[in-house]
């Protein structure tokens, strides 16, 4: 766990913060009511906190995941990047790691090559919006 998460940790199970921290940095310290947890930012409720409301319950529309992928350099070959995401694919197929991610609240998602340019192409166009609707610049 970073350096940062584990302050916060600290801070929040002490009672003096509101905060969003990764579900996986924190699961287990809400699952020992170290952290009460208000909701989870995904769009439905995680399954292994049944009990917890997702934001889109109170908020229409609302979703911030996190997520992992895996990229290459631009002029990587086809036959490269195909092998690669086959390999990941079967890698997040495998039962153990997949209820393991699930157990501390990541979502496995296999797709294609194609589909994960499409996912983040959708990520650069949906919090592009919210940078520009609010307004936030770089300092």
């Amino acid at each position: 766990m970073c350096r940062i998460a584990a302050t916060t940790i600290q801070t929040c199970s002490a009672d003096r913060c509101r905060s969003r921290l990764h579900i996986a940095t924190a699961i287990e310290h809400v699952r020992a009511g170290k952290l009460r947890a208000l909701a989870v930012t995904t769009v439905t409720r995680l399954e292994v906190l049944p009990d917890i409301p997702a934001v889109a319950e109170f908020v229409p529309g609302y979703e911030a995941n996190g997520w992992y992928g895996i990229g290459a350099p631009k002029r990587t070959s086809t036959e490269i990047i195909r092998k690669l995401n086959d390999e990941t694919n079967t890698v997040l197929a495998d039962p153990k790691l997949r209820t393991r991610l699930l157990d501390i609240g990541n979502v496995p998602m296999s797709m294609t090559s194609a589909e994960f340019g499409e996912f983040i192409a959708d990520e650069i166009k949906k919090w592009g919006k919210v940078i520009r609707t609010a307004g936030i610049k770089v300092e």
